[in-house]
This record gives C-alpha cells, sequence and structure tokens, in this order.
C-alpha cells in the first residue's frame, strides 16, 4: 500500500465532518468504509455511476490522505488497483470519546467496571425493548439495525434465502474501549442476544480479530 501523503491537522482532527463533505466524496468513503477495500469499479458499481467519475472523487481523497491504495496483479496485463480508508479518515466516524473513556475506567476496579459494562447492556436492553414491543423477529430485526445506526455502528441488515439474518457493523462506536476492556465486546453480543430471545445470535467476524466489520448471522428458533 502506499504511504498516505502528511495529513493536515483539521484532517486528522476530524474537524471536517463527513455530513459537511460533497456528497460524491461521502458515498466514496462510506462505500470504501462498508466495504474494507474495493477497486474504482467496484465502488462505481454500488454507487451506480461510472468508473471515471468514481477515479475523480477518489483522486483529491487521496491527496488529502483519506484514500490509500495497493495494486493487485491477479495475472498477466495491467495490476489492479484496490483503495481503503486510511486512519485519518477512520476519524470521521464516532469513536465515542475512548481515550477519555479508557482514561477514566482506568481508575475504576475491574469488578466495578464490568458492572458498568453490564449496566450499560440492561439500559440498552430496556429501551430496544420498548421500541420493539409487539413486532414480529423480522420487524424487530430491521429496529435493532437501526438502534444499532443510531449509536453509530454503521449497521445494515439483510435477510437470506434461508430466513436467516445478517447483522453487519461497519463502523465500532465503542472500538478503543474495546480494545482495552474486552468486556465491552462480550456485552455487546449479551444486548442483541437479549433483544432477540426467539433467535439464535453468532457473531461471524469481529474488529477485534482482524475483520474490518463486526457481524452477526441470526437464526429464528
Amino acid at each position: 500500500m502506499t504511504s498516505a501523503p502528511a495529513v493536515t491537522s483539521e484532517v486528522a482532527g476530524a474537524s471536517v465532518a463527513l455530513d459537511a463533505m460533497p456528497p460524491g466524496r461521502r458515498a466514496v468513503l462510506s462505500t470504501l468504509k462498508s466495504r474494507g477495500e474495493a477497486t474504482a469499479a467496484e465502488v462505481a458499481d454500488v454507487l451506480g455511476v461510472t468508473v471515471g467519475a468514481v477515479r475523480q472523487l477518489i483522486g483529491p481523497l487521496e491527496e488529502e490522505g483519506l484514500i490509500a491504495h495497493r495494486d493487485e496483479r491477479p495475472g498477466p496485463g495491467r495490476p489492479r488497483r484496490r483503495y481503503c480508508l486510511t486512519p485519518a479518515a477512520e476519524t470521521l466516524w464516532p469513536k465515542r470519546y475512548g481515550e477519555l473513556t479508557n482514561q477514566l475506567l482506568g481508575f475504576i476496579r475491574a469488578d466495578a467496571v464490568d458492572a458498568a459494562f453490564e449496566e450499560r447492556r440492561r439500559v440498552r436492553v430496556e429501551r430496544a425493548q420498548a421500541r420493539m414491543a409487539g413486532l414480529d423477529l423480522n420487524k424487530r430485526v430491521g429496529v435493532l439495525t437501526k438502534i444499532l445506526d443510531e449509536d453509530g455502528y454503521l449497521a445494515s441488515c439483510a435477510r437470506r434465502r434461508d430466513g436467516t439474518w445478517e447483522i453487519v457493523e461497519h463502523n465500532c462506536a465503542i472500538l478503543d474501549v474495546a480494545q482495552e476492556h474486552g468486556v465491552a465486546c462480550g456485552t455487546e453480543l449479551a444486548f442483541l442476544q437479549e433483544v432477540l430471545p426467539d433467535a439464535d445470535v453468532v457473531r461471524t467476524a469481529h474488529m477485534m480479530a482482524g475483520a474490518h466489520v463486526c457481524a452477526y448471522e441470526i437464526t429464528p428458533r
């Protein structure tokens, strides 16, 4: 992967909000955030625009240090260029002040930290159940995805032909905290399992294990 150009303090400090960007740039960044890595043609296919239009958007984003690339050579011919977000671009999505949270949690006993995350899970469950009351499983999965998206997880869901569901979190709103406190990830999974008691919820991809998303398979019982 090419080294990213020097990033201005404005970008590094995330003072440029994603929502304030032109729609084209925002769409390219969001697509790469969702896919992890993609060619210009793949981004164009997702957005329904021409490859040339995507390349015109990618160029300035690379210059600003928000996108980097690597050249892949699957066989004879020209290499295929694949793009991804840089760490500077990741700051455009909410991380919920992880550094400060970790510092504060460092002053608390380990058992109290566990209790705090458990209380957070309990409150989230109560709020989610109130919004899901009276809905069947399929509608509750949709509401749950919306809740996760509102909480900063950039979540999406899809129903498979076999009747199972997949929820994908393209952003981890608590990544910095989870890296220091593993209990955070445990309570996230427990939250999903408790609000969907009539389904088996299994984590199939995990950012903490190196994946670019967290994904969950939901199987009706």
